[in-house]
C-alpha cells in the first residue's frame, strides 16, 4: 500500500505564515505579492502548474495513524529548535530588503 502521510487539514500559505509568526512572537503583516512583483530573490525556481493535495484518510482510517502532538505544540518545538540552530548564511541583506521595500510599494 501507498500511504499518503500529512496533516489533515492544510492552511493555506498566509494562514501558516500567520500561525508561525504568531506563535514565535511577530507582529507584522502577511502580503500577497503576484509573482511579477515578487523580488527576483524570493520567486521559486519553478512554475507549478497544478495544486498537489495529498489525501491523508487512508493513513489514518487503515492504520490509525494520528499527529502525536497537537499542531500549535509542534509549531512551537519546531520554531525553538530553529532558534536553538540558526543557519549559517542565508539572510538577506540591504539589496534584497530594497527590493522587497520597492515590491510592497508597488515599484517594481
Amino acid at each position: 500500500q501507498v500511504y499518503n502521510l500529512g496533516e489533515a487539514t492544510v492552511p493555506t500559505m498566509a494562514e501558516r505564515v500567520r500561525k508561525l509568526g504568531e506563535l514565535a512572537g511577530w507582529s507584522g503583516t502577511v502580503v500577497s505579492l503576484s509573482s511579477e512583483r515578487m523580488p527576483a530573490h524570493l520567486r521559486a525556481p519553478y512554475k507549478p502548474r497544478q495544486d498537489l493535495v495529498v489525501d491523508t484518510r487512508r493513513v489514518r482510517s487503515e492504520l490509525g495513524f494520528g499527529e502525536s502532538v497537537p499542531n500549535d505544540e509542534g509549531l512551537r518545538r519546531t520554531i525553538d529548535w530553529e532558534r536553538a540552530h540558526p543557519p549559517e548564511t542565508g539572510d538577506p541583506g540591504p539589496a534584497e530588503y530594497a527590493a522587497e521595500d520597492a515590491a510592497l510599494q508597488g515599484r517594481t
